[in-house]
């Protein structure tokens, strides 16, 4: 857009001090023709920029006049680097800008800011594990600009059994938790949450989104996780554990680990929560001895069953 170049062409101007039209349209990737056009239109737009003919001519503003388009202080601008500059998935667009805000930022800044880029390096990939690019999915760029737009858009949505299905939603926002992207949308049914990676097809409507009186985003993303955990932990055990293996259990198990009391035997009443109880007593066989799981009475059968079969299966031969 030619106002980005507008601003662009001022930056370069205050941080380079002259500036031909030659240079500028290398910089800015234009015609050199289009570069001076640009120029020319600084100056009837009320800039005191002005042309100097000659070997060493060029473009100037006039005073060594100085606009700081950022804002920012030193340590937001270096905050912001930090985090932007070296994110795994910042986009081309993204990049663009922060080399635009660069441009903006006052000499003093200027430097500390593109240092802050380079000193951090982000590896996505645990240790033993190959790193996967981290793409959004195929509808995520519409689905932002709509929600920025604040227009309604029909969606066309896969649910968890493949049926698809198309609805009328009004965007509110989107959410991403660990890969996953979620959209945050008013319905006639009232407000859903939708995986953005079922979504099939957007499509924008005109109509003006409606929001909720008073809605906010990042209490409604919290109230949806605490909902969907709960539903995610239908199941739970109830422990005593040996003291040495409570803090085992709560990097396994993390929010899902419930630490309670400790008994006159010096273990701790500890509750693990999660989706099926098969999975659970797998998870906490390991621990032999040191975790007695009281109830439910299924629990204690399927640890039973397991300890049968761990027995037949690394017994001596000659004894089976």
């Amino acid at each position: 857009m030619r106002a980005d170049r507008l601003v662009a062409t001022l930056l370069l101007l205050q941080r380079r001090g002259r500036l031909t039209a030659r240079e500028l349209s290398a910089e800015l990737e234009v015609s050199e023709r289009t570069a001076r056009r640009d120029l020319e239109a600084l100056a009837m737009a009320g800039v005191p920029v002005y042309s100097e003919r000659g070997r060493n001519g060029g473009w100037r503003l006039l005073g060594g006049g100085r606009t700081d388009l950022s804002g920012l202080t030193a340590p937001e601008a270096r905050a912001l680097f930090l985090v932007a500059g070296t994110a795994s998935s910042v986009t081309p667009e993204v990049r663009a800008a922060l080399r635009k805000l660069v441009r903006a930022l006052p000499e003093t800044m200027r430097g500390e800011a593109e240092a802050a880029s380079r000193s951090v390096v982000v590896d996505p990939g645990g240790w033993g594990r190959t790193p996967r690019p981290e793409e959004g999915p195929p509808h995520l760029a519409e689905l932002q600009a709509a929600t920025a737009a604040e227009i309604c858009v029909r969606l066309g949505y896969r649910d968890r059994r493949g049926r698809e299905s198309a609805r009328l939603v009004h965007p509110l926002g989107l959410a991403k938790k660990a890969r996953t992207w979620y959209l945050l949308a008013g319905t006639d049914e009232g407000l859903r949450t939708f995986r953005v990676n079922r979504v099939s097809f957007v499509e924008r409507t005109g109509e003006a989104v409606v929001r909720p009186p008073g809605f906010d985003l990042a209490e409604s993303w919290r109230e949806t996780v605490e909902r969907v955990e709960e539903m995610r932990q239908p199941v739970a055990l109830d422990c005593l554990v040996r003291e040495h293996c409570v803090e085992v259990l709560r990097w396994m198990f993390d929010r899902q680990a419930s630490v309670g009391d400790r008994t006159d035997d010096g273990r701790v009443r500890v509750r693990l929560a999660g989706q099926r109880l098969e999975v659970l007593a797998a998870q906490v066989a390991g621990f032999g001895r040191d975790v007695e799981v009281l109830d439910p009475p299924a629990a204690r059968d399927r640890l039973a069953e397991l300890g049968d079969e761990l027995r037949y299966l690394y017994e001596q031969p000659a004894r089976r």
